[in-house]
């Protein structure tokens, strides 16, 4: 494997792997957090034994996510040496910040998981939320980071120099906001319809139904105000692009001629040296009106830009399909549990809408780590948009696919440490967590 072809399928797939971590951390203490805030408001010890199943789910995953994160930071510094050079005191507080963050987040899941009957009641509930918040704040300050990327702030880039560094401007550049709000949207979506899914499941089998419908209905709410707010944040983040990185909005598009009235392309398969796409539906007007609320608006096409800066526009094309078509179709699995919600009850204890929320249980994170794709490919060839090249930044030392072989070894190998964990914490339900089973007062009867 070529060197530089190595150095960035390690960093892609350490990527796809972390950021399940991260949106994880950012989402699932705020669920345990609900759970908890409504067993302290009903004294039902459904909730009790529910928040404390979830919390033991998020020290699990705040480990792995910890481990995963760290081999992250030395990645950086060891694959692309030129770029940390260079970006490393410029956009180098996010990370300071999200450190920060990082240890607080320890901490009070620490005080959160050992303080049951030991604190305050409500100062333990705190520090369930507290882990929620600081886990939010690390998402967004590393988004923050990768935003510099996409929107290069904070410096003067003079005679191949960095000068006149001001590193609050590079943290708050015009895309930390929207990606930030987006990548925030689609965590909850995702991780909603995920811990929605496995409960689901669980339902199914007949098991602790009690227990398992109310932590389902728990992530089913979290999950619908992602999947409603997703389009909303794509919105501003699309404007975002158009605005700054007009290239990439072409390449999500595959369009390749500049022109008013631009349609928005659905499905197709690009032809990059014809400069055309086959087979797509075509909505006319559409693009031109989401870029800039104007029908008639001009929408600039790859050939308006030098061939060798084309991203790669059949990936970062397909990878934008991927997330609209199941952003979409978690939106129509949303419509559905409101309709019954609020108007047929009894749909809410039927199997087909516990199998529609078993099958999109993998949805979300599918629609994020296509969006992730359409982030970072859609960047290049720049690792700095419009200032350094990626393989400017690579390191000149060889060998670097047996690190790539060494790096996805490891995460695989999380995997399956994740999986084990998590399936014997499901497994303990009974014993830990249900009090309504008989296992549950079994065991309590002999301690």
């Amino acid at each position: 494997m070529d060197d530089f072809l190595a150095a960035r399928a390690q960093m892609a797939i350490s990527l796809g792997f972390h950021i399940i971590f991260a949106c994880v951390g950012m989402v699932m203490p705020f669920l345990m957090a609900f759970a908890h805030w409504k067993y302290l408001k009903t004294n039902n010890e459904i909730y009790k034994g529910l928040t404390k199943a979830w919390s033991k789910g998020v020290a699990i995953l705040f480990a792995t996510g910890a481990v995963s994160g760290t081999m992250l930071s030395f990645e950086l510094g060891l694959l692309w040496p030129e770029f940390m050079k260079y970006a490393g005191p410029i956009f180098g507080m996010p990370f300071s910040l999200e450190g920060t963050a990082f240890f607080i987040e320890a901490i009070a899941i620490g005080f959160f998981l050992y303080g049951w009957d030991r604190f305050n009641k409500w100062f333990h509930w705190f520090c369930g939320f507290l882990v929620g918040l600081s886990g939010l704040a690390s998402g967004i300050l590393v988004v923050a980071a990768n935003a510099w990327m996409n929107s290069p702030a904070g410096f003067d880039y003079i005679d191949g120099k960095y000068v006149n560094i001001d590193p609050i401007k590079a943290m708050f550049n015009d895309a930390w906001f929207p990606q930030a709000l987006h990548m925030t949207v689609a965590a909850f979506c995702a991780t909603g319809f995920a811990v929605a899914g496995v409960h689901a499941y669980l339902i199914m089998r007949k098991k602790n139904v009690e227990f398992h419908t109310k932590a389902f209905r728990i992530a089913a709410g979290f999950a619908l105000i992602g999947a409603f707010g997703a389009p909303l944040s794509g919105d501003i983040a699309a404007k975002s692009v158009a605005e700054r990185q007009p290239i990439k909005l072409a390449a999500m598009e595959a369009h390749f001629e500049t022109e008013k009235g631009a349609a928005f392309v659905i499905g197709g398969v690009p032809d990059e040296e014809k400069g055309e796409i086959k087979y797509a539906i075509k909505i006319p007007k559409v693009l031109s009106f989401l870029v800039s609320n104007n029908f008639n608006s001009e929408v600039k096409g790859l050939n308006d830009f030098p061939k060798d800066e084309w991203p790669p526009v059949a990936v970062v094309h397909y990878a934008f399909q991927i997330m609209i078509f199941f952003g979409v179709v978690m939106i129509c699995i949303g419509t559905v549990y409101l309709y019954a919600l609020f108007f047929r009850k009894e749909w809410l204890g039927k199997r087909w809408l516990l199998k529609t929320f078993l099958f999109a249980t993998p949805f979300g994170y599918i629609a994020l780590e296509a969006g992730w794709t359409v982030t970072e490919v859609g960047r290049q060839p720049w690792i700095i948009y419009g200032i350094m090249r990626t393989i400017d930044a690579v390191t000149p030392m060889p060998g670097i696919q047996y690190s790539f072989y060494f790096f996805t070894a490891i995460f695989v190998s999380l995997s399956f440490i994740i999986i084990f964990l998590l399936r014997r914490q499901i497994q303990m339900v009974p014993k830990l967590y249900d009090p309504t089973d008989g296992q549950f007062n079994d065991k309590n009867k002999k301690s």
